[in-house]
């Protein structure tokens, strides 16, 4: 009986490092190898696993459907190891990590993403900061925060893609005993709308679209909370765009059918400050892809 060979951690960092980079060179700027390291490495996973991850040509590099698959495992396989080898290592030395991202990420995504890190590097502080996505953007290039988790365009490609997510148009519930001839707020003339503050990917989306249907609009609330968002929406003070993955179900999503133009996804994607990032903030990111991720939903 053959056995079985073993995935070596270290070239599954350096695979995972190029799926995310998209290049060797940047992969081996990350992790401290050169570029002809990186692709020895990657070549050596391809040998182990005998499948091709990555298909190469002129245009750059990218993810064969092998190599998708074997991603989704790679980054929970370093996940564990890394927890299991802080766990092993721990030390009374207190860490700290500093978190950007906008309001309802930090209310609708994050709290398991900290809670199973803390569970694992309870030593280690996390401050989250809320904020719009490009004023984080502009600030972690600072060294401000130490990753920022924001929303962009799916036709931007800064930082690292985490997911695609839908957005979609939310009212107030339907109220059975709503007056005959009162109509819904969505059918008001200008329309209401309840957003967060100017700079807000979404709340460009939403307002473009409007514009481009010659749909009148008027902002009735503004506010960087998303419970207070949430909370106008359900209040009946008009309504909001907003990811797919922060709609609470007391809301009531509307499209095309109501009159309300599609919108495009969004990306969810993740930046790191510039210059060699200390362990727990590598570690954090993990978590996050691991558990905010595509593969995690």
């Amino acid at each position: 009986m053959a056995m079985l060979a073993n995935l070596d951690t270290d070239l599954l960092r350096a695979f995972v490092a190029v799926a995310e980079q998209l290049s060797f060179t940047r992969a081996g700027e990350r992790l401290g190898r050169t570029q002809a390291a990186v692709s020895q490495q990657v070549r050596r996973l391809e040998d182990t696993v005998a499948k091709r991850v990555f298909e190469r040509d002129t245009h750059g590099v990218r993810l064969t459907r092998d190599g998708e698959v074997l991603l989704a495992y790679a980054r929970r396989m370093l996940t564990l190891n890394d927890e299991v080898m802080a766990l092993m290592r721990r030390t009374t030395t207190v860490a700290s990590v500093r978190i950007g991202t906008p309001d309802d990420y930090a209310t609708m995504l994050l709290p398991e993403v900290l809670a199973r890190f803390n569970a694992s590097y309870p030593d280690v502080m996390v401050e989250v900061v809320c904020d719009n996505s490009p004023d984080l953007v502009a600030e972690i290039d600072k060294g401000r925060y130490d990753l920022a988790l924001v929303t962009r365009r799916s036709d931007d490609r800064a930082g690292e893609l985490v997911r695609r997510e839908p957005v979609a148009w939310v009212a107030p519930p339907l109220d059975p005993a709503m007056a005959p001839g009162v109509r819904p707020v969505e059918q008001c003339d200008p329309l209401p709308l309840a957003l967060f503050p100017k700079g807000c990917v979404v709340r460009d989306l939403a307002v473009d679209a409007l514009d481009r249907i010659g749909r009148d609009w008027r902002v009735a609330f503004t506010s960087k909370s998303v419970v207070a968002v949430h909370g106008a929406i359900l209040g009946g003070l008009g309504v909001t765009a907003m990811e797919e993955c922060t709609v609470p179900p007391s809301l009531r999503r509307i499209g095309p059918a109501d009159g309300f133009p599609e919108l495009p996804d969004i990306h969810i994607a993740l930046h790191r400050a510039p210059g060699q990032l200390a362990k727990p903030v590598r570690l954090l990111a993990d978590a996050i892809h691991d558990l905010v991720g595509e593969t995690a939903r």
